[in-house]
């Protein structure tokens, strides 16, 4: 039997794990990026975060480059026919009308939000929420109307996760969704506001 080319063998590998693997993998990478695209819509953009260092370039490679994008024209190719369904996931749709309107909703609500984020009266939630952290730092007169901003502010974080699982095809994906997004909040949140973990609340 004649051999394998190595670049064969490497096309036929791919294929195969993309058979095993297509309907079960969370696309981390992809709700991150959906995730920080509705902060920033949501809060404006933040310096919660440094800038990520761009991921050096591969200076190993000894596969001639004309040989890899055949390689990978290829391997589009046969899994456009194969598993169709891959595309669908590359990038988290995030453009429905009902996710518009919750963004929207958020983003008009965060003004009133953001001074009790600064003076640490509120938090965010190791469960992609918000919560009252210090009661005593909000004046009497605005105690109810910041829990109802709160309830408000919660009721549609928990829509969005849901309808982001249902818009992408994947309503089990909910609570990695929310998972991603808690993170993402703390991640991009300002210096100085608060948020809580298992070990209770702490300050950025």
């Amino acid at each position: 039997m004649r051999r394998l080319f190595p670049l064969q063998l490497a096309l036929v590998s791919v294929l195969i794990a993309a058979c095993v693997t297509i309907n079960v993998y969370f696309p981390a990478a992809a709700a991150e990026k959906a995730a920080d695209r509705i902060i920033d819509d949501v809060w404006g953009k933040t310096q919660g975060e440094g800038q990520k260092p761009a991921t050096p370039k591969d200076q190993t490679s000894m596969v001639d480059p004309s040989a890899k994008r055949l390689l990978f024209a290829a391997i589009g190719t046969v899994l456009d026919f194969v598993v169709p369904p891959a595309h669908a996931q590359v990038d988290f749709d995030i453009s429905t009308p009902e996710i518009r309107a919750i963004i929207a909703s958020m983003e008009g609500r965060h003004g009133q939000l953001a001074k009790y984020y600064d003076s640490g009266a509120i938090g965010l939630t190791a469960d992609g929420m918000v919560d009252v952290r210090d009661q005593n730092a909000i004046p009497l007169p605005e105690r109810t109307q910041v829990r109802k901003l709160i309830a408000d502010e919660n009721r549609d974080r928990g829509a969005l996760y849901t309808e982001i699982a249902k818009a992408n095809g994947h309503p089990e994906w909910e609570g990695d969704i929310r998972g991603t997004f808690a993170q993402r909040w703390i991640a991009k949140a300002s210096s100085g506001w608060w948020y809580k973990d298992a070990s209770g609340w702490k300050q950025k």
